[in-house]
């Protein structure tokens, strides 16, 4: 992986500077955006809250909705699964008399 120049990323006001590959660079820029949006909406609805907190608990929402959609995924997968294997046994047994 060919690193280029280190990206730099602003998440509530404080700048980091994170080396990754150029093809990683757009997907790490909007990485970057969404955790700021998220940890803005928490720092926002927290009356207190500080910032480690902040991030804990925007990261822990991110994991939480990243998981969700995985299992998601996972269920559709397995449901497209089926249906093709339902599918294919419908075709090996329409096609079943000519090939014999």
């Amino acid at each position: 992986m060919s690193e280029g120049e280190p990206v730099k990323v602003v998440i509530l006001d404080r700048e980091f500077h994170v080396a990754c590959s150029d093809a990683d660079r757009a997907g790490l820029v909007a990485a970057a955006r969404h955790l700021d949006e998220r940890m803005r909406e928490m720092r926002s609805s927290a009356r207190t809250a500080g910032v480690d907190r902040i991030a804990i608990l925007a990261a822990l929402n991110i994991c939480h909705e990243l998981l969700e959609t995985q299992a998601r995924v996972s269920s559709s997968e397995q449901a497209l699964a089926e249906k093709l294997h339902a599918l294919n046994l419908k075709l090996e047994r329409a096609f079943a008399p000519s090939l014999q």
